[in-house]
């Protein structure tokens, strides 16, 4: 069963699709986990809805949302700030603990590129979130750029982008729009996995909060809760050594997988390896 729900988040309205399972009875509840969407992309994309239909059918509640300035949820549209979404996925957890089909002790969350970052930065804050599971994720956006802008004069340029961004902002107190791509750069072949109304530019802010980001710093405060990294072994869009960063740097028990014949986009490449791994390591680690 799928239902429109709407939640509050520092007062902003968030807009999700709550997922619950066949077979459910009357009194009984079941561990839920949260989908997180990737950079200015939202609840429907392609990663979402596959993540959501392989954790659904093992039996778990289920909540997919859009965090804000992206989808249908309120919010400033494209101002995307990485803290701002850390408590998106706090309020989200706070609205699961609410429903009488949820049971409250037991919250994970699942998150891709972008939003596997934030779910690792929320598991090392929140203890609430019982298990935390990263798809394509990263762990240090400084480190993250430099290898996305692999050439000087790309780097060059990124770092001017940011510096002429503080300039418009301190003289205009607007904000100074950058491309997706400038930010992020994708493959031309990979670009047609976003969802159809992905944002396609944003704020000189948004890159520079990524740039501050460091789930590194706190990944380690999952444990004793389990952790699953999941991370093509050859990814085009956010470098593999962004998952050895944050196994590196994280206690037991946690897992890594780096999987081969897949690119960033993973669980919309599957031919039924990521699932097998998602779908043990749950059955393992967080079981219904």
């Amino acid at each position: 069963m799928q239902e429109r729900v709407t939640f509050k988040s520092d007062g902003l309205d968030l807009v999700g699709i709550l997922h619950t399972p066949e077979g459910l009875k009357a009194g009984e509840k079941r561990p839920a986990i949260m989908i997180l969407h990737g950079f200015g992309t939202n609840k429907d994309g392609a990663t979402p809805i596959e993540a959501t239909k392989i954790i659904e059918a093992l039996g778990y509640v289920v909540l997919r949302f859009d965090m804000r300035g992206c989808g249908e949820s309120g919010g400033e549209k494209a101002f995307i700030l990485c803290q701002d979404q850390v408590r998106d996925t706090q309020a989200a957890a706070t609205y699961l603990q609410s429903l009488p089909q949820v049971d409250v002790g037991r919250i994970g969350v699942l998150g891709h590129s972008f939003g596997a970052a934030v779910a690792v930065y929320a598991g090392g804050v929140d203890e609430r979130l019982g298990a935390v599971i990263a798809v394509g994720g990263w762990g240090d956006g400084v480190a993250k750029f430099r290898e996305q802008h692999v050439s000087p004069e790309a780097w060059k340029s990124f770092i001017m982008k940011l510096e002429e961004g503080r300039r418009v902002r301190a003289k205009t107190g607007k904000s100074m729009m950058i491309p997706r791509f400038d930010i992020v750069p994708i493959p031309e072949p990979m670009r047609k996995h976003l969802v159809g109304n992905a944002i396609m530019e944003f704020p000189a802010e948004t890159a520079m909060s990524m740039m501050d980001f460091r789930a590194n710093d706190v990944v380690a405060n999952i444990s004793p809760r389990p952790l699953l990294l999941l991370h093509p072994a050859d990814d085009t869009v956010t470098p593999t050594s962004q998952a050895v960063g944050l196994f590196m740097r994280a206690k037991q028990p946690a897992d890594m997988h780096l999987v081969s014949g897949v690119d960033h986009f993973m669980l919309s490449d599957d031919t039924g390896m990521v699932r097998q791994i998602l779908e043990t390591w749950l059955t393992k680690h967080f079981p219904v």
